[in-house]
This record gives C-alpha cells, structure tokens and sequence, in this order.
C-alpha cells in the first residue's frame, strides 16, 4: 500500500524529533523546561529520561490517531472525501509540535528562546494554514465546525467553514504579527475567540433562516400561509 507525501513528511517530522533528543539528551540538564507563562518565563520542568522525549512520544501519539480516524469514521461521514485535506492537517499539526519540541530542546541545552514571541507566530502560521483548507472540509465528526446546525444541513456546513477559513485566515495573522511584535495574550485571544465564537452563532442563525425559507410562513394555527 503506498503511502502519501504528506503521511511521510509527517512520519518523518516524528522520527526527526526522537533523533535531536536521543542526539542532545547528554547536554541536557536533569530536569528540562517544558512550560512558559505568557511572559514567556520557564514555569514548569520535566526531568530526565521523560523530559526530551515528552512532545516526540506525543507527536508520535498524535500521527497514530490521525491515521486511525479516516479507518473508524462512520458511514456517511468519512474523512476520506477529503482525504490529501485532512493528511495537510495532520502534517501542520505534527510540524507545529515539531516546532516546539526543537525550541524545548534548545532551551534545555541554553539557548536563548524567546517563547513568547516564537510560540504565537507558529499557532498564527498554523490556523492560517487551517484556515486555508477549511472550506474543504466535508462532513464529518472529527475536525472542523462541527454543531447541531452544521451536522443537520450541507448548506449550513459548507457555508460556516467558508466563513470559518475566512477568520481563522485573519486570526492567524494577527496572532502571527502581535507574536513578531511582543503584543502579549489579549490580541490571540481576542482573535482567537471571534474565529471561534462567529461561527458557531452563523451556522444557528443560517440555519434558521434557510429552514424559515423552506416551511415558508405559518399562521396562528401552525399551518402555512397562503
């Protein structure tokens, strides 16, 4: 069975991340940094032999599962429709924690990190690349804006993810920037829970319209109008 570029490309980021590990693991200190507050100070370590190798094992973790889903996705909703769309995901969410374990290890050994400027711009860069295929997205349970309103209707689903690529475009941008530029935590989240939230409130009230526009007008009695 052959095997997609993306699937390698993701494959290759896991095993990638295991080597840097194994290849650093004897300049590391006993305990390795592995959390930062939002000022972009260490707050939190993990120690040897878990810490080099805590986000691998999840990356690693994080490929099985995505390979998993296209295989148990129930009839009627598979990923498989938009199969090349899904393995993109998956390679951007395995390069994003690709990203972080380099920066992890390269603290650990002293380097310089600012976190708080680098972390923002790579989960900007990332919801701009989920931004880019969401409108791509078919139905299904797994991944994109899944509510009542979007499982109940084509219309509404396909609508709400052009919306929702839209903002998740712009969201990544301003995170991206205001991460370059040291803006802090309010900029992300503001962007963050507008891509987020309008969605959801547009599949509701599009979805009311559209069913308003299919029964047309009732009267007191709830029959339809003439």
């Amino acid at each position: 069975m052959s095997i997609s570029r993306a699937n390698v490309l993701s494959l290759g980021f896991v095993v990638v991340a295991f080597g840097m590990a194994v290849m650093l693991y004897g300049q590391l200190p006993e305990s390795i940094p592995t959390h930062w507050n939002a000022e972009g100070v260490v707050d939190g370590y993990t120690p040897k032999p878990w810490g080099p190798f805590v986000l691998p094992l999840v990356m690693a973790a994080m490929y099985l599962v995505l390979v998993a889903v296209p295989r148990i996705s129930p009839r009627g909703y598979r990923v498989e429709r938009f199969q090349g769309v899904f393995e993109g995901i998956q390679a951007a969410l395995v390069a994003f924690l690709f990203l972080l374990n380099a920066l992890v290890l390269l603290a650990g050994i002293g380097v310089s990190v600012p976190m708080a400027r680098v972390v923002p711009a790579g989960v900007g860069l990332l919801f701009m690349v989920l931004g880019n295929y969401m409108g791509k997205f078919t139905k299904n349970f797994f991944c994109g804006i899944r509510t009542p309103w979007t499982l109940a209707s084509d219309e509404v689903w396909l609508r709400t993810h052009r919306l929702g690529g839209r903002l998740f475009v712009l969201a990544g941008l301003v995170v991206l920037v205001s991460g370059l530029l040291g803006g802090g935590p309010v900029p992300v989240l503001a962007a963050v829970a507008v891509a987020a939230v309008t969605p959801v409130l547009y599949s509701y009230f599009l979805y009311r319209r559209i069913e308003g526009d299919r029964h047309g007008p009732t009267d007191g009695r709830g029959t339809q109008g003439v």
